[in-house]
């Protein structure tokens, strides 16, 4: 049987050793429940310290799909939607979860994976009254699920457009660390909890056990969040597991560390492929890349490597996904691109 390398994404690996080793750290330690204890305290304290926002409610939970579900849940009053381009995870991979909790999306085409002021615009006008539903929140990801980043300008005329039509701004941060360390990146965490309503840090795709962190900026939309979490199922009695991961991934900038290696080794495959004269859908500087590939290409691949046929594009050539991980090992990526060289 042939080991097959995965591409597929960065959460096929367990945990980076320092979670695991906080999750065990003190195992007959009494704490409180309900992330009422000193480590999601100290926790909170240190992403305080990242976002220089102290006054920011901070809540951990167990994934992106739960954290997206119960904050714009308990955000929305039942008549109001959210705007999301048709590429957002709200819009494609989360089984309808946000329309389960009784929310439309507003769904809107991309630029390259982004949520733009012309497409926001166009909604805004088609939804002018009590006749349609309200359009009252603007969902991105950072980095988007195209592995493309927003730009500080970019996400300023967003909070502008916010501000100017009574919106909120959420984002969802699954790949957070990667397009804050990506290369020509602008953006830093205060940055985010300068401009956004709330958004989450995630931890499932950098390195952690599993878990995020929720963190509400806007003091209108903090009170009674704890009763959404439990109505959802997302206050967790040992909340702390989740949390200590957390004081793992901030206490020593571990959580930046390990998103730099992701995107280094994404990027270096983008370089090589590029050499090779490949093209890509999108322009991405994180660890997701979509290069455009002949058929009789991706077939040898696949037999050697996991990895998503994105999009086919015509009878002869697709777009495949390549996502690296904290610990993808650089000599798998040189040997994808030897193989590449061996089979094109």
């Amino acid at each position: 049987m042939i080991f097959k390398h995965q591409f597929f994404n960065d959460y096929s690996e367990t945990a980076h050793p320092a979670c695991l080793a906080a999750v065990a750290l003190n195992p007959t330690q009494q704490e409180s429940g309900y992330g009422l204890d000193n480590i999601s305290a100290h926790a909170r304290d240190l992403i305080h310290a990242q976002i220089h926002s102290p006054n920011a409610d901070i809540h951990f939970i167990s994934g992106g799909t739960q954290a997206n579900l119960t904050v714009i849940g308990s955000i929305l009053r039942p008549h109001e939607a959210v705007i999301a381009t048709e590429t957002g995870h709200i819009s494609t991979h989360e089984t309808g979860a946000i329309e389960a909790t009784g929310h439309k999306i507003i769904h809107t085409p991309h630029v390259n994976g982004k949520l733009t002021p012309a497409a926001i615009d166009y909604v805004l006008r088609t939804h002018p009254n009590e006749h349609s539903v309200k359009p009252r929140m603007l969902f991105i990801s950072q980095s988007t699920e195209l592995g493309t980043v927003y730009s500080k300008t970019e996400l300023q005329t967003l909070r502008a457009l916010c501000d100017a039509h009574n919106l909120y701004l959420y984002i969802d941060g699954a790949r957070m660390a990667m397009a804050l360390t990506a290369e020509g990146g602008d953006v830093t965490l205060a940055d985010i909890a300068q401009l956004a309503d709330a958004f989450y840090i995630g931890g499932t795709k950098n390195g952690a056990l599993l878990g995020e962190a929720i963190v509400i900026v806007n003091p209108a939309l903090q009170s009674d969040f704890r009763y959404a979490l439990k109505q959802r199922g997302a206050l967790l009695a040992k909340g702390r597991v989740i949390a200590s991961q957390f004081v793992a991934l901030f206490e020593h900038d571990l959580y930046f560390e390990l998103a730099r290696h992701a995107n280094t080794c994404a990027q270096r495959l983008r370089q090589g492929l590029s050499e090779l004269g490949f093209t890509f859908q999108t322009d991405s500087p994180t660890n997701q890349i979509f290069p455009i590939l002949p058929n009789r290409l991706i077939e040898p691949l696949q037999n050697h490597y996991g990895f998503y046929v994105w999009e086919t594009l015509d009878n002869n050539t697709a777009a495949i996904r390549l996502v690296t991980s904290w610990a993808t090992p650089m000599e798998k990526v040189e040997q994808f691109l030897a193989n590449v060289r061996q089979w094109m």
